[in-house]
Parts: structure tokens; C-alpha cells; sequence
């Protein structure tokens, strides 16, 4: 009987991981068809947005099948859903600025759920602006330094990339970049052999964040409503 419910346990857990897997990989292939169409080309050395897409598909480990598939899709082979960009901002509970990013093919739709979202959770939503001024956009790439590399060293190494700062924690790194400057910094790091690629680069690490300034500690619980008090979760004080 043990044997069968520590099977069913390893089952429901493989479930409920492959489902996250497919969400996040369904996110990536939507950032995908963007790229490609914002680019003008599904050529990922013609198209730097796109290759910088194709490096964070590749961090979350999104098989090279799918991410092929989602840049023919867009490409005009097959059938492609008319994905569109757009950014809410508003406020939490306790004031915090709110910034939500959306990958979409219904605009109305999508405005209605956010509206209903920001409603329930005892926020409200705002205009275009109004909070995005307190937040700084940044290349950030998360890199493996497993084999602890010295902080001084690894800092050279970054700024001699182009990177503009450096954060260095056990067995990993945060660089950040000017957002113009990421790929060419990934690339160099890369060169170095310094584990910037694949496993390297990790999740945000491939992308271009929005960093939260000015940031303080609110009293009571701010989780009930999925806000953050973190600094890249996207939230800040409204009165910072």
C-alpha cells in the first residue's frame, strides 16, 4: 500500500510540474510571436529581440522543438494568433505601485479581467503612467558561479562586458545591464566560457526587467492580494 501512494505522490507532483512547465512555455512562445512580428524577421541573428526570447526559452529549458514551432507560427506558416503587448499600471493594497505586463490576442477581454482583478485584490487601476516613472528598466542576467568565482574578479569580468553593475551572492551572480546593451553583454559572457548561456542564464536572466526603486517595508500582509515587497516583483510604495 505504501508503494502505491508514494507512485501516486511522484505522479501528482510530475503533473503538477509539467503543468507549470506548460504555462511558462506557452508564455515564452507568445513572446516569441511577438518578437518575430515586432522584428521583422525570424531570423534570430537579424532580430535581436527574438534571439534574446530564444535565450530565455532556452534558460526555462523549452525543448528546441517548441521554440522552432512558435517562430514558424509566426512566420506565417500555420495557423498564429494576433498577439499584442500592452502594460496596466495601478495600485495594491497599501499603495503599492503596480505594473502588469500582458501578452494577449483580446484587448477588451483582457482590459475587463485586469479591471476585475485590481477590484477584488482592494487596488484600483490606473493610467497609463502613473506609477511606470518610479521603476528603471534593466537588463539582468543571472549566471551560475557555482565554482565561486572571486567577487572581485567576476566583477571586472562583468564590467569589462559592458555591464553596469554586479551582484554577486553564493554560487551566483545578478548583472545588470542597460537594456540596450543586454544581448551584447550576454554574448560576451558567454565568449568568457562563464556558464552565461543554458543553465547560466536563468528565468529573468533573459530578459529585460523593470526594477522597483525606493522601496520600504509595509506592516501586515500584502500576499493575500499576490503583491510583492520585493524589488523586482514589481511593486513599490506609492509615496517613495
Amino acid at each position: 500500500m505504501s508503494g502505491h501512494n508514494k507512485w501516486s505522490t511522484i505522479k501528482n507532483k510530475k503533473a503538477k510540474t509539467d503543468a507549470a512547465k506548460g504555462k511558462i512555455f506557452t508564455k515564452i512562445g507568445r513572446e516569441i510571436v511577438i518578437a518575430v512580428k515586432t522584428g521583422g524577421s525570424a531570423d534570430p541573428n537579424l532580430n535581436s529581440k527574438l534571439k534574446d526570447v530564444i535565450a530565455k526559452a532556452k534558460a526555462a529549458n523549452m525543448p528546441n522543438d517548441n521554440i522552432q514551432r512558435s517562430i514558424k507560427k509566426a512566420a506565417g506558416e500555420g495557423d498564429s494568433a494576433n498577439y499584442k503587448e500592452i502594460t496596466y499600471e495601478g495600485y495594491a493594497p497599501c499603495g503599492v505601485a503596480v505594473i502588469v505586463e500582458i501578452v494577449t490576442d483580446n484587448l477588451n477581454r483582457t482590459a475587463s479581467e485586469i479591471r476585475h482583478i485590481f477590484d477584488k485584490c482592494g487596488g484600483s487601476l490606473g493610467a497609463s503612467g502613473c506609477v511606470s516613472w518610479k521603476f528603471e528598466r534593466k537588463g539582468v542576467i543571472e549566471i551560475d558561479n557555482s565554482k565561486g568565482m572571486d567577487e572581485d574578479e567576476l566583477t571586472m569580468l562583468a564590467l569589462d562586458c559592458g555591464a553596469d553593475d554586479v551582484e554577486v551572492g553564493e554560487g551566483a551572480a545578478i548583472i545588470y545591464t542597460d537594456p540596450n546593451d543586454f544581448s551584447s553583454v550576454r554574448d560576451k559572457l558567454e565568449e568568457h566560457h562563464h556558464r552565461a548561456a543554458g543553465r547560466g542564464v536563468r528565468g529573468q536572466g533573459a530578459e529585460a526587467d523593470r526594477l522597483a526603486g525606493g522601496l520600504r517595508r509595509y506592516p501586515g500582509r500584502l500576499s493575500r492580494c499576490g503583491a510583492s515587497r520585493g524589488g523586482r516583483g514589481g511593486v513599490i510604495p506609492s509615496d517613495a
